[in-house]
């Protein structure tokens, strides 16, 4: 019998669960819906959901609240479907530990593509290190994590070690948007300067100049304005593939 994801919807809106339950089952996932948060916080670990949709804005508890819950003790695919769209309630979410946000209203494509998205980075966790071998490929972009080197076209990007050190941890979460903060962890540590953002940034423009052929027309880098950066999903290569 073939193995279909679990896909827990938390959302109060009957409509919406029953569109989103509709939507899921058509594209051949398996389902379960919650109308609350206390109930959704005692079936997850019964149901063993592959990934969850989550609304902020539940009866009994906030989502924000869920999602801290939850990263305590799993790394349970998180895509937050809200009408909150203000950058504070969007970075807060993914700072706490979402995987994705999705602002009301969204599209039945874009909400499947972020499924699968989150799906795919749940297996190549759990396969061990190969986000961090090998080479990364999209388009004509190629991250080389063995030889800390990035080439596009097949030409040396000629990036810096910082521009490299950027690129690399986009690579490794690619098709998710990464914080602000998030990144500046990742890359200068705990102790990172809120003021380290200004440099954050101007290391980017300098990956997209390079990378890039019309910065204002992205095909890799993309921005999420007030809340992070993305990078285009690719395909990821470990040293077995190329043998």
């Amino acid at each position: 019998m073939k193995y279909c994801d679990k896909i827990m919807i938390v959302e109060d809106d009957a409509g919406i669960r029953r569109y989103l339950q509709s939507t899921l089952s058509a594209a051949g996932y398996d389902t379960v819906t919650v109308g609350d948060g206390r109930s959704a916080l005692a079936l997850i670990s019964s149901h063993c959901p592959d990934c969850l949709l989550l609304d902020l804005g539940l009866p009994d508890m906030d989502g924000v609240s869920i999602i801290q819950s939850v990263r305590k003790w799993s790394s349970l695919p998180i895509i937050v479907i809200s009408a909150r769209m203000t950058e504070d309630d969007k970075a807060g979410a993914l700072d706490l530990g979402a995987d994705d946000y999705l602002t009301k209203p969204f599209g039945t494509v874009e909400l499947l593509a972020r499924i699968r998205t989150a799906l795919r980075h749940t297996r190549k966790a759990c396969g061990g290190e190969t986000l961090r071998e090998g080479q990364y490929v999209v388009g004509e972009l190629v991250i080389d994590y063995n030889l800390h080197r990035a080439y596009l076209a097949g030409q040396d990007a000629g990036l810096t070690p910082s521009e490299f050190k950027i690129l690399a941890l986009l690579g490794r979460h690619a098709g998710r948007v990464l914080t602000y903060q998030q990144m500046l962890r990742e890359l200068w540590g705990p102790a990172a300067n809120p003021r380290d953002n200004k440099l954050l940034r101007v290391h980017m423009a300098n990956l997209r100049r390079k990378l890039e052929q019309n910065p204002e027309e992205p095909h890799y880098l993309f921005t999420e304005v007030g809340v992070g950066y993305r990078l285009a999903e690719g395909d990821t290569l470990d040293d077995a593939d190329d043998e």
